[in-house]
């Protein structure tokens, strides 16, 4: 039986090039996100610097997946509605059968998650929370208890060094705001908890910061910012081959309960595009 990944997040981006990676390695893939059809609106979403919507749909996603020759699934899912996450989770084990690697990498990404401090609300606090934190939280013990049942898998999450170290420069000039930092921070916890605890049920769980990465979100956040400038963006299939290395390798096991560092984790292990 082939293994099954979930990928949440998986429209554009990280999420887009993490499910080609598993897919050309032989998994099955369901993929998750809110862009079904290119093009397509949603509440929050960021947009160009023009107002168009980003590239990038499960569609266009599933196509690609599918021409490798995988078993692909694509469902909607959105993180700040649970009835959604309980409906996706619901649809992949019903058409899959299992899960046994989840990549958590969807998180609520409004126009507003990088706003100065003074003009940060209480109403962007709370999507973070829900995308960040309660949504990945119902999602992940939804599957780890299945897991659980199959008798072991996989949970890596993709979290930032937002969430473990003060911006370099101001969110107004490229850097990041409290809320983005607060959610990642929040998340950062999730992995290590799960390892400790289920460790020896055959769960493994990692925390993974992928750098800044060239994707279709950051050129339309931070454009031609200076520190895009200073930090030469890694392309998005680079922290996917390291998230394809962590699930497939037994090695991987010793860099549990801490976070890696994708890029120079990449070049410390011989993992190229």
């Amino acid at each position: 039986m082939k293994q099954v990944v979930l990928v949440t997040g998986a429209s554009r981006g990280i999420g887009k090039a993490t499910a080609l990676a598993f897919a050309r390695a032989g998994f099955d893939v369901a993929i998750t996100g809110r862009t079904e059809e290119e093009g397509q609106q949603n509440s929050y979403s960021v947009a160009t610097p023009d107002g168009r919507p980003l590239p990038g749909s499960l569609k266009t996603t599933l196509a690609e997946l599918e021409a490798t020759g995988a078993g692909a699934l694509a469902v909607r899912m959105d993180l700040l509605d649970p009835a959604s996450i309980d409906a996706a989770a619901e649809q992949v084990f019903n058409a899959m059968g299992r899960v046994d690697v989840l990549v958590n990498n969807a998180i609520y990404q409004g126009p507003d998650i990088n706003s100065m401090f003074l003009d940060l609300t209480e109403e962007t606090l709370d999507r973070v929370w829900s995308g960040y934190v309660r949504g990945p939280f119902r999602l992940t013990r939804l599957v780890l208890a299945r897991m659980l049942e199959q008798g072991g898998g996989t949970i890596i999450n993709i979290s930032s060094a937002a969430g473990t170290s003060d911006p370099p420069i101001p969110v107004d000039q490229g850097g990041w705001g409290f809320a983005y930092g607060a959610g990642k921070a929040a998340f950062s916890r999730f992995a290590g908890v799960i390892a400790t605890e289920h460790g020896g049920q055959g769960i493994r769980a990692f925390t993974v910061n992928p750098g800044v990465v060239n994707t279709e979100t950051l050129r339309a956040v931070l454009g031609d910012s200076e520190i895009v400038r200073q930090v030469h963006p890694a392309a998005p299939e680079l922290p996917a081959r390291v998230l394809l290395w962590l699930a497939t390798r037994p090695e991987a096991d010793a860099h549990q309960r801490s976070q890696i560092d994708a890029q120079p984790f990449a070049i410390e292990h011989g993992i190229v595009v």
